[in-house]
């Protein structure tokens, strides 16, 4: 990350827009269709990513981001414009004066003003070319931005690029908001964005939820936004791809010996790059991606369903370790805006092992070389298993008391570890070191992305049954037969949903490893005095679990280190299961025992539908969903006694009605006073950060009414989750 801001001029303060009739959402236009002034044709984009936060607390904090461009190869480097709009709270996602049906300026709020500045800061930013070949070429503008006391919306444009046959309403512009020097970011969460193979797309109206998201965006603005996995789906290589013929062959063997060569993989580089064009240039996640900065951790289905799941022999098959190479390039340059590795893995040739032969590129290729890694990384200490490469681990600040750490689950996965052990020490290293940095601001909030959920219903059960040998006559009637041929997948002949099973950390294989991550979790939280609340999705529904300390010791939830909520949202594009599935998950949720000291289950979070009828299950929600995050403002109340310092908990101030004073007997019910009431008529439940607890962590779960309604409109469900205090003497 570079250590100094861009050079940023100030100039007079000028129109940066034209007038339009609809100050709603302005249409964004189809990036795959440019006129060339100098011969720049994009393919795809804009992508904003964002890739961290320097000297926070400090006079000019800078932020740091980027914005990547997909174009036709042979053209200038191409030039980005950036300029200062002024205070978001005046404009609107145009640019223009913002109507006062959409959001009302806050006079009251630290940094905000009734009257813009009369000033406007620009900059220009030359394309880095991270990767071409003789089909694209990948630009990268580096984005380095001084915070300034109000929070500001950006505008960005590419100067030698304009939009062909344009509609009403569109711009050569996108805008973004980035927060005060003072203000924790406003973050939208999400996973599983896209459709698993055979699902009737136009059934589930697309990826309409994404419409939701930009009307949210339009009234208050997220500043960041969390892919927690599966950003894409490309598992439709298999299907109508260049692996339908591998994965045909009948005989487990063959499919498993045949090689994956240079024009096998040459197919599956176009099928993987082509599928990332469409997909991040289709309405409306394109918008998003243009308007709201990224952070991506991946997942299997960015690879393909499963992978790292199946068992090891098949695994390290030529052409499941190929996809994996094929996979982590467009992994980096579409979600990380870094360069790939040089080659991936190809079948050697020759006698002579391919990690002894010097890295040959493709004819008409360049990758960009010798840049040092983005400090916001946390690079794996050894390549994994079946990719071949190092994970990719992210830390990052969020603003002044927000961080986030994200924890590659799956470069280094197999059926029976999820990370190394070197990986997490080096994970809880860089964390460690990151809380205890002096200043200003400290961090209340750390959010941990898993991306599978680590508190969820145990399927032991299940395994059992999938694993025993009742199920050797069935596979052998599949394979004679054809009966139950669903069952089974088409790779290594186990059963279906057993790759699925064998993610979770609740897994039997992962028990072990996911008791330790979760002790060093709380011990961070103990030793820095922090609140951690994880991440997950996958599971296409939306619960809440959580971790505390067992109630029979007393330990007030501001004193507790051990309470962690996990908020599972997922997903905001493939369909759920049915309910009847969510159902008996929910009937499987217990109190389980972390250890003697904690316990865990999930939540009542839903206390009726999104339409007018009551749930019979308040644990899960088998809706399309995502999830919205932010610090509620401490108002008047100073850090210190909002975070529970001299301060009497009957007293503390709140827009949520008290009911329980006294601790609850059991996980099942509220553990303070932030979960009493959690449902749709929480005040968290807006998604607008109105203010529930001083300093605590609102949640909102924007939940979708109606899966045929392209305008994926949602209902909201909240809670809150308290900040720590310093222990207590008597809490152990």
């Amino acid at each position: 990350m570079p250590n100094q801001p861009v050079n940023v001029l100030l100039r007079d303060n000028e129109s940066a827009t034209r007038a339009v009739e609809d100050l709603g959402l302005p249409p964004v236009k189809n990036s795959s269709l440019p006129i060339v002034n100098d011969g720049l044709e994009v393919l795809c984009g804009p992508l904003l990513n964002y890739k961290g936060m320097q000297s926070v607390g400090s006079e000019i904090p800078v932020w740091h981001g980027s914005v990547l461009i997909v174009a036709k190869p042979g053209s200038a480097q191409p030039c980005l414009k950036l300029e200062c709009l002024g205070i978001q709270s005046q404009t609107s996602q145009s640019g223009l004066p913002l109507p006062k049906n959409i959001d009302k300026p806050d006079s009251g709020r630290k940094g905000s003003t009734p009257n813009p500045p009369e000033a406007c800061y620009a900059s220009d930013v030359s394309g880095v070319k991270l990767y071409s070949d003789s089909v694209k070429t990948f630009w990268c503008f580096p984005v380095h931005l001084a915070l300034q006391d109000h929070e500001a919306r950006w505008q960005y444009a590419l100067t030698n690029v304009q939009s062909s046959a344009s509609e009403s309403g569109t711009f050569p512009f996108r805008t973004f908001v980035v927060p005060s020097a003072s203000q924790s970011m406003r973050v939208m969460f999400y996973s599983c964005n896209g459709f698993s193979v055979g699902t009737d797309e136009n059934e589930w109206s697309g990826s309409a939820l994404w419409n939701d998201a930009l009307r949210i965006h339009a009234q208050k603005p997220f500043h960041v936004m969390v892919g927690g996995g599966d950003q894409i789906y490309n598992d439709g290589v298999r299907v109508d791809g260049p692996l339908k013929a591998w994965t045909d062959i009948g005989n487990p063997k063959k499919r498993r010996d045949h090689p994956f060569d240079e024009e096998l993989r040459a197919a599956c580089d176009s099928y993987y790059f082509t599928n990332y064009v469409n997909w991040y240039s289709s309405e409306p996640f394109a918008s998003a991606n243009s308007q709201i900065p990224q952070i991506n951790i991946w997942d299997d289905h960015d690879t393909i369903d499963g992978f790292g799941s199946y068992t090891d022999n098949f695994m390290q098959c030529p052409v499941f370790r190929g996809i994996g190479g094929v996979s982590y390039k467009y992994y980096c340059l579409f979600q990380h805006h870094i360069p790939p590795p040089k080659v991936s893995f190809t079948t050697p040739t020759t006698q002579q092992p391919q990690s002894q032969r010097d890295p040959v590129l493709p004819v008409e290729t360049f990758v960009l070389e010798h840049q040092s890694e983005d400090s916001s990384f946390i690079i794996g200490e050894r390549p994994g298993p079946y990719f071949s490469e190092h994970s990719r681990s992210l830390y990052m600040r969020l603003g002044v008391n927000l961080s986030f750490l994200g924890i590659d689950a799956r470069a280094e996965r197999t059926r029976r570890r999820v990370n190394y052990s070197e990986t997490y020490d080096r994970v809880f290293k860089r964390v460690r070191s990151e809380l205890s940095l002096g200043g200003k601001y400290k961090i209340t909030h750390l959010l941990v992305l898993l991306g599978i959920p680590i508190a969820y219903p145990r399927l032991t059960w299940l395994e059992n049954i999938l694993t025993s040998p009742l199920i050797g006559p069935v596979r052998f009637l599949s394979k004679r037969f054809g009966v139950a041929g669903g069952l089974f997948n088409h790779f290594d002949g186990q059963v279906e949903i057993l790759d699925d099973l064998d993610d979770h950390y609740t897994a039997r294989r992962h028990r072990q490893e996911r008791k330790d991550l979760l002790l060093r979790l709380q011990s961070l939280a103990q030793d820095y005095n922090v609140r951690l609340t994880i991440l997950g999705g996958d599971v296409h529904l939306a619960a809440l679990g959580r971790f505390y300390t067992k109630p029979e010791q007393g330990v007030p939830v501001e004193y507790d280190h051990r309470y962690m909520a996990n908020v599972i949202s997922s997903a905001i594009t493939n369909k759920p299961p049915p309910e009847a599935i969510a159902d008996l998950l929910a009937r499987r949720n217990r109190i389980h025992h972390l250890d003697q000291d904690t316990h865990e289950t999930l939540m009542r979070m839903f206390d009726k539908d999104p339409g007018d009828s009551n749930r019979t299950s308040r644990l899960m929600m088998p809706r399309r969903n995502y999830a919205i995050l932010s610090i509620s403002p401490l108002d008047s109340v100073d850090l210190i006694r909002a975070n529970g310092h001299d301060m009497n908990r009957d007293d503390e101030p709140s827009s949520i009605p008290r009911r329980v004073k006294q601790p609850a007997k059991n996980g099942f019910s509220p553990l303070h006073h932030g979960e009493e009431g959690a449902g749709t008529e929480h005040p968290a439940a807006s998604g607008m950060g109105e203010g529930t607890l001083p300093g605590g962590l609102d949640v909102c779960f924007r939940v979708e009414l109606d899966h045929h309604d392209k305008g994926g409109r949602t209902k909201g469900y909240g809670f809150s989750s308290k900040s720590r205090a310093s222990t207590a003497p008597d809490v152990v």
